[in-house]
């Protein structure tokens, strides 16, 4: 492998002074530009996952784009249910869909811990594509969703803005919950060192949902196995945890070890600092419905949230995923403005 030509990415989240602060986007491989629709038309959602040379393509497309810092592999966090025995359907515009959810006991049987070298292979081979591919350019960042935010799909079988069927099974059956919960755990770590193996150079884990549980829910519910996930991958790669909405936690968060902390746009940089404490790299948080806003006014913004942040121990990020309807040269706007703040 080459060496990395530009580990802003890596060194900021190993705390080292660097000359400026790193830029990606979530989901900027996908869905608001034309060359991914373009492959999209031709290919089903989980072909493109599944094809490595469609997934290695689909990544390195915002890099040679819009110019990000770093490659983020083109994936799904439901490939985890998946593997694990679970049917997953991609429906057009509704997203989606798990027909056979786990609901009970006996619905245990009928998924397993699996050897994700034999069900996820297609996820390294990609990898290991993307690596050539960028020949040492950028990082390339590999994820997995964190066990709560994949138990939700797995019980609720399709997406919510509550997810009150997992909370229920959780409250409920929380014998059932956290044996689910730990077979996520193991599936996810043996993945994620797939990933690492590979050649992704960091991980971030996402929990889309944390934000739906309490303070004490979500340390017992979520945090308790994040943190065995970050504990089984922070001596062989910086990992990055983004809790949508679960900023009440960022102390504990950064707790685990974890180089960087995901934020979303809900809570002041300031804040967020005093909260997660110096000794950890904090990621966002601007909100992606404003990349639709004049290029001006964009810019404008991202020069104020990096001076809101400081340029020490911070990547500038999106609060969540980019939108579909983003224009591309708004998504370079901001990529731009990024690089040019000194």
């Amino acid at each position: 492998m080459s060496a990395l030509k530009n580990d802003l990415l890596l060194r900021t989240l190993r705390g080292e002074e660097v000359e400026r602060s790193p830029v990606w986007m979530m989901r900027q491989a996908g869905r608001y530009l034309p060359e991914y629709m373009v492959l999209r038309r031709k290919y089903g959602f989980f072909e493109r996952c599944q094809t490595p040379a469609l997934a290695c393509e689909i990544t390195v497309q915002p890099v040679d784009i819009v110019g990000v810092d770093a490659a983020i592999l083109f994936s799904d966090i439901l490939v985890v249910p998946q593997a694990m025995g679970l049917e997953v359907q991609m429906v057009e515009s509704k997203g989606p869909l798990l027909p056979d959810p786990i609901k009970i006991d006996s619905d245990l049987n009928r998924i397993r811990v699996p050897d994700v070298n034999e069900t996820l292979g297609y996820v390294f081979d990609a990898i290991k594509l993307i690596k050539q591919e960028l020949n040492g350019r950028v990082p390339l960042i590999g994820f997995a969703g964190a066990p709560w935010t994949i138990l939700c799909y797995m019980v609720q079988g399709k997406g919510s803005k509550t997810f009150d069927e997992a909370k229920a099974v959780c409250y409920t059956q929380p014998q059932l919950a956290h044996q689910l919960l730990q077979m996520i755990t193991d599936t996810t770590i043996a993945y994620l060192k797939g990933q690492v193996a590979a050649g992704a150079d960091t991980i971030q884990v996402f929990d889309s949902w944390g934000g739906l549980l309490s303070p004490h829910d979500f340390e017992n519910i979520s945090l308790k196995y994040i943190r065995q996930i970050v504990a089984a991958l922070k001596d062989d790669v910086p990992v990055i945890v983004f809790a949508k909405g679960a900023w009440h936690s960022l102390k504990e968060m950064a707790d685990t070890g974890a180089a960087g902390l995901g934020i979303d746009w809900c809570i002041k940089p300031e804040l967020a600092r005093q909260f997660a404490g110096d000794n950890v790299t904090l990621q966002g948080n601007f909100d992606p419905a404003k990349l639709l806003s004049p290029i001006p006014v964009i810019q404008q913004e991202v020069k104020t949230m990096i001076k809101a942040f400081g340029t020490k121990r911070y990547v500038a990020n999106l609060g969540h995923g980019i939108l579909p309807n983003v224009p591309v040269d708004h998504a370079r706007a901001f990529v731009d403005t990024v690089k040019e703040f000194s």
